[in-house]
């Protein structure tokens, strides 16, 4: 058996101009991006006007929404992405293909990227142009970045994760306000977006925190150097103060120095409500801000002996 190489040819030796070469033929055999995209594409129309602009062809797929393909035997660039886009918008098509003879790594990204949200299929195909020995031309498409359900996951939990920050920075953004009638200890701190802030205790690895989760928080004295010994040594000294602290910050306390952890705690926890609860964030608020106020006022005369 004879095994044919196969052999690369110039875009523009088979296409010479990309409107009236490709374009007119990619028309007449829009079923070669079947195999590319699973997309069975019938009713194609070029030129079509998208505002002040005119996409290469637009086609009809097989759940009859309309699909716009933008055609470019050059680099990717940033003109083309941008002009897809428009069509998209402006024809209220439900998928989009660009066709480009060499994709950036950054407009592969860009890609992923919109297909990570769930208003529309993107799909980014390299073209390239064969011949087997002494055969015709014919086109290779091959998908570099396209939807998938996995894509989709990703956009969703991307979209989870930043409505958790947003939703972590409006909790202690409502919280270090109320706070601040309370006690000045958080004052000067700005909200973030992780599930905890925090302020010096006046000794270096050691804050005042409140920390928030699902449907409760805590207030704590967070002990944490780069040594654990030492750690553990500060809340042992702090633990044969036990009763006066508890005494001075009116209920028990729990003393948390587990195993295998360099950092160790003093913390109380309010179970009144949490990030979840948000209609009850401004009582949450308050109880938190009291009680660190009674929490810090108990702990900082004992700090001292550290």
């Amino acid at each position: 058996m004879t095994i044919g190489r196969i052999k690369r040819v110039g875009l523009r030796e088979v296409w010479s101009h990309e409107a009236f070469d490709f374009t007119t033929w990619l028309e007449d055999n829009v079923d070669v991006l079947f195999e590319a995209t699973g997309l069975q594409l019938t009713g194609v129309e070029r030129e079509q006007a998208a505002g002040d602009f005119s996409v290469d062809l637009i086609a009809t797929d097989q759940d009859g929404d309309a699909v716009v393909i933008e055609n470019q035997l050059e680099r990717s660039d940033h003109d083309h992405l941008g002009k897809l886009i428009t069509y998209l918008v402006g024809l209220q098509a439900r998928r989009a293909v660009w066709i480009v003879a060499d994709p950036r790594p950054e407009h592969v990204a860009a890609v992923t990227w919109l297909n990570e949200g769930a208003s529309a299929d993107f799909y980014l195909l390299k073209l390239e142009a064969i011949r087997i020995g002494g055969s015709e031309p014919a086109p290779l498409l091959t998908q570099i970045a396209g939807p998938s359900e996995t894509t989709r996951e990703v956009g969703r939990a991307k979209q989870d994760m930043a409505e958790g920050e947003r939703r972590y920075y409006r909790f202690f953004e409502g919280l270090l306000e109320r706070a601040k009638a309370k006690t000045q200890l958080h004052a000067n701190i700005s909200p973030g977006k992780a599930h905890w802030v925090g302020a010096s205790a006046g000794i270096s690895g050691l804050t005042f925190n409140y920390v928030v989760r699902r449907h409760n928080a805590d207030i704590e004295l967070y002990v944490d150097t780069p040594d654990s010994d030492a750690n553990k040594r500060m809340l042992q000294t702090l633990f044969e103060k036990k009763e006066a602290i508890e005494e001075a910050f009116g209920g028990p306390l729990v003393w948390d120095s587990k195993d295998g952890r360099r950092a160790c705690r003093i913390r109380n926890t309010f179970t009144q409500g949490g990030l979840r609860d948000e209609g009850d964030w401004d009582a949450v608020h308050d109880q938190l801000a009291e009680g660190m106020a009674r929490f810090e006022k108990a702990v900082r005369p004992h700090l001292k002996s550290l």
